[in-house]
């Protein structure tokens, strides 16, 4: 059965070359290795750039999207299979229950949202999937320095740093992927 990948990442059409270029090199990776990718199911910034990315690399590409993102024209017109929603709680919950890993690429407060809610989830025991932060360009080191921060004034538990992995490259993030499975 192909294993599936969510990916949170930003809706911007304005971030920059770095991250564009690591958002597609991380879909068609994953598409080579036989992954099936999730995500948020529109055709805005990187979220279509990682998507048309794999599509391109003949993957599988499932799309998450509340009905009012469909309804004002936002959805990804090469999905595979497309999930409709009514909002992001649920699309969260969705995005959760289909995938097998996950993983946020840069991004912004939709990006830190889905992550954050799925690390609080994984704090309490209610799933038990990896979960991975692409850090391009050292994207990531503020929010890493702010776990540590928490960590050293004992408002966050020290294994909550160990519940998630960081990595520099997509070719990094998708050979881990593979190890986990071998």
């Amino acid at each position: 059965m192909m294993k599936t990948v969510c990916v949170f990442c930003s809706s911007s059409n304005e971030v920059c070359d770095l991250i564009k270029d690591d958002g597609a090199r991380l879909g068609r990776l994953l598409a080579e290795q036989g992954r099936a990718l999730l995500y948020g199911g529109t055709s805005c910034g990187l979220m279509k750039i990682v998507a048309d990315a794999h599509k391109s690399s003949n993957g599988y590409l499932i799309g998450v999207i509340p009905g009012y993102m469909k309804d004002c024209g936002k959805l990804y017109d090469g999905l595979d299979e497309i999930i409709e929603v009514e909002d992001l709680r649920p699309r969260k919950q969705v995005m959760l229950d289909r995938s097998d890993f996950i993983v946020a690429l840069p991004g912004g407060i939709g990006t830190y949202d889905e992550f954050f809610d799925l690390l609080s989830l994984k704090m309490i025991n209610r799933h038990n999937k990896p979960m991975y932060l692409l850090n391009t360009d050292e994207f990531y080191e503020p929010f890493l320095q702010l776990i540590k921060h928490g960590i050293k004034n004992r408002t966050i538990k020290p294994d909550c740093i160990e519940l998630f992995k960081v990595f520099k490259t997509p070719e990094e993030l998708v050979r881990e992927i593979k190890d986990y499975l071998s």
